[in-house]
């Protein structure tokens, strides 16, 4: 299974790509695919609109809240 940032790369075609339409560098993608450092809370929103939604900005970045909607309910919580 793809990373979020495996799929954003891919959906521009490549980390020179995905980096001009986010305007960031190259070695920034690179230490995103790599797991160095993660993007900023408004690259994240930029992807997003970019992808017209097909990535999220909450997939993207940790700092981004998990809508409910997406929560993994576990066997302690019930379903409501």
């Amino acid at each position: 299974m793809k990373t979020p940032v495996e799929r954003l790369v891919e959906y521009f075609g490549d980390q020179s790509k995905t980096a001009k339409q986010l305007g960031v560098s190259q070695p920034a993608v690179s230490q995103w695919m790599s797991g160095v450092c993660g993007l900023s809370a408004a690259t994240a929103f930029a992807a997003e609109e970019k992808t017209g939604g097909a990535i999220k900005a909450w997939e993207l970045c940790r700092q981004i809240p998990v809508p409910k909607s997406h929560r993994l309910v576990t066997s302690s919580q019930e379903l409501a």
